[in-house]
């Protein structure tokens, strides 16, 4: 058996059906497949130890908790943090960023201040900042992408003024699949005194994501994206920040103590989980770091690098399709693809290649902005991990063509 076919006996909803066809499930930058590992492991917590964590003494509670703090831990190595409290358990990467935007912004940004964000940043990396700019009185400022999709580096210095509080970029677009130079913004924001927020949702998956190397100030990510239970996410952040800033949320658990005088707040990471956490969804994340590790075994990486250049040769070199996002080199381009077709409606693509077994997006790709600033009301969106196989891209090759031919 080849390491890949091994790895996609471990998810159970690779082998279904649809329409009568083997499942081609290329809409991996939206959710990632769960293997069995992490159905296992909600199932257990949800029927053996379900239980409110850090409260009781009871052993469902002591259970539930160990697996709640075990996958901290685990998040802590895979992102090599500098410590556990620096890991913030959210329901996703929207909430991260929700969270750091609001908390930050009541702490470090008064009226008059910037904030800067990348063209190519998903909603959720737009919205809280542009929200928290309008109550601190602050604008928001825009580090632009050029025609193939690559961030205007020769733009950020000059964009960057003494009155610049935070720079939110993603490390991977989830339209075009460019890896940005992160490392290299971190440094220009940092030489001005300037954090960097670092939007993971797609890096995560396809880097080996190492916060202390990046020295970005705060990253972020959802576990649906990594394998684990949706509804949950991380946020880490730099010690020096954290302290530093308010609650996003109050209630329950992130209180040290309460009297009508006054509140004061739990020391890190609990100040920032308020009410009774997903812990089911949460401790997923550890036997979701377990297969995203196995990922990157040098038998998938290998497959995964050969299925990406043929898709990329393949739409490159077909003059119907608009590739957005064109890589200088193949190892700046993860597998995400999103295109148009002339003549073809990027939805009508979408509806007829999943009557073929195909799974992708369509659409804005909540990232309407960039859609402008290509001139498009939506693409197609083919996205891939290692679990997929060339077979598999061959068959999205030729039936791409297909229902081309059927719309134009």
């Amino acid at each position: 058996m080849s390491a890949v076919d091994e790895i996609r006996s471990a998810f159970p909803s690779l082998s279904r059906k649809v329409y009568g066809k083997d499942l081609v499930y290329f809409d991996n930058a939206a959710t990632v497949q769960r293997p069995q590992s992490v159905i296992d492991c909600w199932n257990r917590i949800v029927r053996d130890s379900n239980a409110n964590i850090h409260r009781a003494v009871h052993l469902l509670a002591e259970e539930a908790t160990d697996a709640y703090e075990s996958a901290r831990d685990a998040v802590q190595h895979f992102i090599n943090a500098s410590s556990r409290e620096e890991i913030i358990f959210t329901s996703g990467a929207t909430a991260s960023i929700n969270l750091a935007a609001f908390s930050f912004g009541e702490a470090f940004v008064g009226e008059g201040d910037e904030v800067i964000v990348s063209e190519a940043e998903h909603h959720s990396d737009i919205v809280p900042w542009q929200m928290m700019c309008q109550r601190r009185g602050a604008s928001l400022k825009v580090l632009p992408v050029d025609d193939t999709g690559h961030l205007r580096m020769d733009m950020l210095d000059s964009l960057i003024t003494s009155r610049t509080r935070i720079v939110a970029v993603t490390h991977i677009s989830n339209v075009l699949g460019l890896v940005n130079p992160v490392r290299k913004i971190v440094e220009t924001c940092h030489s001005k005194g300037v954090p960097v927020l670092v939007d993971g949702a797609q890096g995560i998956v396809h880097q080996c994501v190492d916060v202390q190397d990046l020295d970005c100030d705060f990253y972020v990510f959802s576990g649906h994206k990594v394998f684990a239970a949706p509804g949950t996410g991380v946020l880490y952040g730099k010690k020096k920040w954290l302290e530093r800033m308010p609650p996003f949320m109050t209630g329950g658990e992130m209180v040290g103590t309460v009297k009508f005088s006054g509140t004061t707040f739990a020391p890190l990471p609990m100040k920032f989980e308020a009410g009774t956490q997903n812990f089911a969804g949460a401790a997923t994340l550890k036997p979701a770091i377990d297969t995203a590790l196995a990922f990157r075994s040098a038998g998938l990486r290998e497959n995964e690098e050969s299925v990406k250049a043929y898709i990329l040769d393949k739409l490159l070199n077909d003059n119907r399709i608009h590739l957005y996002g064109k890589p200088n080199a193949l190892e700046e381009k993860i597998p995400l693809f999103s295109f148009s077709v002339e003549g073809a409606h990027h939805e009508d693509l979408a509806l007829i290649m999943d009557k073929m077994g195909i799974a992708l997006r369509s659409g804005q790709m909540c990232a309407e902005p960039l859609m402008d600033r290509f001139g498009v009301t939506g693409m197609l969106r083919a996205s891939l991990v290692a679990y997929n196989t060339m077979q598999e891209a061959e068959y999205f090759i030729s039936s791409l063509d297909k229902a081309i031919k059927m719309l134009v």
